[in-house]
Order: structure tokens, then C-alpha cells, then sequence
């Protein structure tokens, strides 16, 4: 395999020149140069928990830092963290409860624990007190049966070395690496399937003569869409264009060359078509169903700029917005000024090109000062209370439901507050 320093120095490259488009494909590449991290990483015999966090820790602020704006590289590394740790407490879990069981007869017998694997002291520790917890609601719906009270057969006479041996062989064979990456594995897959997860619910949202309002090109959103449409659902599809990238009008042709009715509008007729669509379709349903570049710990949603104008547009005639988001984008941050620290400037040059800057300097004062400044912003920032409902692929949640959902994927010991950027 190739050495992982190489891996993560590449990848570094690629998320400074922002080489890689989307939160998604972002999302699945960073989860897959963690798992070749934890899989070249060297477990000592001591707190092997500990020697992968550190190791997923130095290597996740080189990622983060890279492109702080890019918030699913952090998720994912948060991700990561959290199915270590929890992985290490399944294990301590496990071992507390054999050994509750057999430390009479070990001590005994004399048989010799050295082969055991060494678990950290906070999963031992956090793995006594759940021995003691009834099993979660969580737990029970999905069937998962507690560690605690799991039976174990006990053996006597000749066999008993024998067993000892073979649950030792399978001790050693059942190492947290292992399990680790096997999580992992099943967090890439779930990336990977996020969008067909998700556009299964669209039957359920999207109803017979309905006019639907997006903005910008979102791949979630397309599929989405489509998803309504193979279910025979007739519908009308309002794109606005997404100005200045005009990513709005890709999302259209895709959306035509799918058979979908399909009208696109200038950003600065979102107001005006809301309200005339809401007077000249009745009794039409109207909805707003967006994507998103992340989504906060307070249900706030960071995405395409120009997106917080359809929200108020929206809310002032009383139209649903509909946040469409994959489990990689809930990010477990509270936003702070998130207007600036959650944002990057494009090019000037989607605005206008660079040859006409040369009639906006002022070479009298003989700096060559610019007496035209442009601003391009990628991203805004939706508040919670505009947002109606979120679409993940785990279902639909209220904007207040989403702290509670980020609080099963993350640690909070992995928690931090958005950082300021130094001046």
C-alpha cells in the first residue's frame, strides 16, 4: 500500500486548491484516508484505543486546516473518533462481563490472561457504569442485545482448557482494528448511498400537481425530484438560476432530460414568482426543496448563496422550505458569525471579467488604488427558524430535533467551539 504520509500530503493538496467538488465526494474521501490510516497504524499492546485517536487527531487538524470551510472533512474526522472510542467501550464492555463471570474460575484454574487485549482505562471505566444501565430505547427497537446481560456458558472438566483456548483465539482474532475499520467501512457506504436514501422519501413529500422552487444545482435535489417523477407524481419544477455561477441552469437541463416540467428564474424574481404562483395556482400546493453545504448543531444551514432569500421568501407567504441533507453534512459546531467564519470569497472574475478592471483604478494618486471592490461570497447562512423540516437519510426531522441526531454520531469530548480566525 502507499505510505500514508503520501496519502494525506496528496489529499491536502487537493482540499487546499479545492480540487474536490462537494460535500459528498469530500465526505467519502476523507473517510477512506482514515480507514488506510487506522489500518497502517502500528497498535502497541497498551491502550491501542488511544494510539488511533491520537494518530486520526494529527492527522485530522492537517485535513481541517487545509480547507476550514469544507465542514464535512471535520465531521467525518469527529465520525471517525467516535466509532473509535465507542468501538473500545463494546470491547471493555464485553471483557467486564466475561471476566464478572469467570474470575473464580481463572483464578482457580490459573489460567493466564496476558493474551487479553489492554483496554484503555476510560472505556473500562465508561463500560462499568453502562454493565449497570438498562439498555437504551435505541437498543431495544433495533433488537441489539445488551453486553451486560448477554448469557455466556460456562464449561467444566476436560473441555474447559480447550474452550479457554479457542475464546482466547477468538479474542485475539476480534481486535479493535478490526472492528474500527469495519465501521468505517459501513460510514462510506452510508456516504455513498446517501442520495438514493433520501430520494426514497420524496413520494412521501411531494404530492400530485404540485409546484416545486429550488435554487442553484444540487445533486440531492435532482435525484430527489426524479425519485417523484418515476412514482408518477406530476409536478412543476421553478429553478432559480443561482447567479453567478448559474449552477441553476445545469440542474435545468438535467431536470428537462428527465422528463420534468421545468421553468427557470432569475434570483431576483423569487419574491414576485412565489406570490403569483401562490395567487394563479390555486388550489396548487407550492414547496421550496433545497440542498445544503452543512448543517449546524442548532439547525442552521449553511448553503449556496442566495438561499436565505428563498427562505424569507418563503416564510412571508407561508410556503414549506425543505432542507435536503445527508448524514456527512450534520455538523456538530454552533455558528458563530457564521456569515464570515463559514464563508469563502469566489473569484471576482464570475463577475466580471479582468479586463474591465483596468478602467476602475485610480492612477492619480499613483498608488493605483481600486475604486471598485467586488464581493463574492460562496455561502449563507439560513437561521433554524426559517427552515420547515430537514430531509436526511435517516427520515424527516424538525430543525429542534437535529442537536439530538448530531448527539448519536458525534463524542462530545470531540466538540469545539468555531475558532475566531486570526487577524
Amino acid at each position: 500500500m502507499p505510505d500514508v504520509h503520501v496519502l494525506v500530503n496528496d489529499f491536502v493538496v487537493k482540499l487546499r486548491k479545492r480540487k474536490i467538488e462537494g460535500s459528498k465526494a469530500t465526505a467519502k474521501q476523507t473517510a477512506e484516508l482514515l480507514r488506510s490510516v487506522i489500518s497502517q497504524q502500528r497498535m502497541p499492546h497498551v491502550n491501542q484505543a488511544g494510539a488511533l485517536i491520537d494518530a486520526i487527531k494529527m492527522v485530522g487538524e492537517q485535513l481541517i486546516a487545509a480547507n476550514p470551510v469544507e465542514l464535512a472533512v471535520g465531521n467525518i474526522v469527529r465520525r471517525v473518533l467516535h466509532i473509535i472510542r465507542e468501538e473500545d467501550l463494546s470491547l471493555a464492555t464485553a471483557a467486564i462481563g466475561g471476566l464478572n463471570l469467570s474470575a473464580e474460575s481463572d483464578e482457580d484454574d490459573g489460567v493466564d490472561r496476558d493474551d487479553h487485549p489492554v483496554l484503555s482505562a476510560a472505556a473500562v471505566a465508561a463500560a462499568a457504569r453502562s454493565t449497570l444501565r438498562p439498555p437504551s430505547l435505541q437498543a431495544l427497537l433495533e433488537d441489539v442485545p445488551n453486553p451486560a446481560t448477554v448469557p455466556r456458558s460456562s464449561s467444566s472438566g476436560g473441555d474447559s482448557e480447550g474452550k479457554s483456548k479457542s475464546a482466547d483465539k477468538t479474542s485475539k482474532s476480534w481486535k479493535l482494528k478490526h472492528n474500527v475499520i469495519e465501521a468505517v467501512n459501513e460510514l462510506i457506504q452510508d456516504i455513498s448511498t446517501c442520495h438514493e436514501q433520501i430520494a426514497e422519501q420524496a413520494v412521501e413529500h411531494i404530492h400530485q400537481n404540485e409546484v416545486i422552487l429550488t435554487l442553484g444545482n444540487s445533486r440531492t435535489v435532482m435525484e430527489f425530484l426524479c425519485a417523484a417523477k418515476e412514482k408518477k407524481r406530476s409536478f412543476r419544477v421553478f429553478v432559480a438560476e443561482g447567479a453567478p455561477r448559474y449552477q441553476g441552469h445545469v440542474l435545468a437541463k438535467e431536470l428537462v432530460a428527465r422528463g420534468l416540467q421545468t421553468t427557470v428564474i432569475t434570483d431576483s424574481a423569487i419574491f414576485a414568482m412565489i406570490s403569483r404562483v401562490n395567487m394563479v395556482h390555486e388550489p396548487t400546493y407550492f414547496l421550496v426543496i433545497v440542498g445544503a453545504h452543512a448543517v449546524m448543531a442548532n439547525g442552521g444551514v449553511i448553503a449556496p448563496i442566495g438561499l436565505n432569500m428563498v427562505a424569507l421568501a418563503a416564510k412571508r407567504h407561508a410556503v414549506p422550505f425543505v432542507v435536503l441533507a445527508g448524514i456527512h453534512k450534520l455538523c456538530p459546531l454552533y455558528p458563530h458569525n457564521p456569515e464570515v467564519l463559514l464563508n469563502e470569497l469566489k473569484s471576482p472574475s464570475d463577475l466580471l471579467d479582468f479586463g474591465e478592471f483596468s478602467d476602475c483604478m485610480d492612477f492619480g494618486s499613483g498608488a493605483g488604488s481600486h475604486l471598485l471592490h467586488v464581493v463574492n461570497p460562496a455561502f449563507d447562512y439560513v437561521p433554524p427558524k426559517l427552515v420547515n423540516l430537514f430531509i436526511t437519510d435517516t427520515g424527516g426531522h424538525n430543525p429542534s430535533y437535529m442537536y439530538r441526531l448530531i448527539a448519536d454520531y458525534y463524542s462530545a469530548v470531540d466538540l469545539v467551539v468555531q475558532r475566531r480566525p486570526a487577524s
